[in-house]
């Protein structure tokens, strides 16, 4: 890679870290708060240390109080501060829906613009080792659907740290949703502070067959994937979304102007999601022709089994994925 001594192999976990650590030095209005932020190991490993470098005041433990938290952060935002917000788990947050539904994402609009909410919301989504129901429900689409509220499910530890770190230093509300699933996977990521900008895909992976949509966790096997898929002559063009609001709608288009087909996996339920809303853009769009009627893999319309052998019934299987795309190609390709 060029200019190596530029950039380093870190995790996901530590690019948290190192972004958090370049806010709070970059600005002094920045400050972290949340449930055991100021603990020897962190949260995660993506506190560590920072209350040692920064000092109580603005590496802030918080009651066990999702409600009052949230209110909290909202109250340090409006009177000047940069708020980071750590949320455990993403499931409690809904104690906080009020905070953030009505307060957080009419600040802006109830103002007229004016008024700056610079509040982002760490929300940690669990998977694997008995998370069951009330650990691992991911809920993007739900803050997605909020006018106000930007949605950021990073894959990524090179985007995770730019995206946080525009994240941070933007005037809006942001959810920002890493899965813990993504905590030890590993990146080259500059060692300087830069930002990724929130509404632009990445395209992952090249090809020609197929357009395959994702977004945060569901990236990794979606491009695990796309390499079985090549086993039998398919090139699959990996989108990884970044952001779900705002959502870049002109890559997917510019992909499926290509492929002429079309697959979203999500890292949710089926019903009414992403994939519901990705598919609905590209069928309204009277200048893009399918061949094929898009599919959409999801989680099952179930809450998640606690027990280890019906969770891994329970999410979706490589090969299952591989077979729906290519039943897909084959009847498209008879026609």
């Amino acid at each position: 890679m060029d200019n190596i001594d530029k950039v380093k192999l870190i995790s996901f976990a530590d690019a948290i870290l190192e972004a958090t650590d370049q806010a709070l030095a970059l600005d002094s209005t920045v400050f972290v708060m949340g449930q055991l932020v100021d603990y020897a190991p962190g949260v995660f490993g993506t506190t560590t240390k920072l209350v040692e470098k920064y000092g109580e005041s603005r590496i802030r433990d918080f009651p066990v109080s999702e409600s009052a938290m949230t209110s909290a952060a909202i109250e340090a935002a409006v009177t000047g501060m940069r708020s980071v917000l750590v949320h455990h788990r993403l499931d409690f947050m809904i104690y906080a829906m009020d905070a953030i539904v009505n307060w957080m994402a009419l600040w802006r609009f109830k103002s007229n613009g004016v008024c700056s909410l610079p509040v982002v919301i760490r929300a940690i989504v669990g998977k694997g080792w008995g998370q069951g129901p009330q650990h691992s429900k991911c809920l993007h689409s739900w803050f997605a659907h909020i006018p106000g509220l930007r949605v950021v499910m990073p894959s990524t530890a090179f985007d995770v740290k730019g995206m946080l770190l525009e994240s941070i230093f933007s005037e809006n509300p942001v959810i920002f949703i890493e899965h813990r699933s993504l905590f030890g996977v590993k990146d080259f990521v500059p060692k300087a502070p830069y930002r990724v900008k929130l509404g632009k895909a990445s395209v992952r992976h090249q090809g020609n067959d197929i357009t395959i949509v994702s977004m945060g966790i569901m990236v990794d096997f979606a491009e695990r994937v796309s390499t079985k898929l090549l086993e039998y002559g398919i090139t699959a063009e990996v989108v990884d979304l970044r952001s779900i609001s705002p959502l870049d709608l002109d890559t997917i288009y510019i992909s499926l102007s290509k492929t002429k087909r079309l697959c979203v996996i999500e890292p949710g339920w089926e019903s009414f999601g992403i994939a519901s809303e990705v598919i609905a853009r590209v069928a309204e769009n009277k200048f893009l022709h399918l061949d094929s009627p898009p599919i959409r893999i999801a989680y099952p319309n179930s809450h998640t089994p606690m027990s280890r052998t019906l969770e891994e019934a329970y999410y979706p299987k490589e090969l299952d994925a591989v077979n729906k795309i290519k039943e897909l190609i084959n009847k498209s390709s008879k026609h």
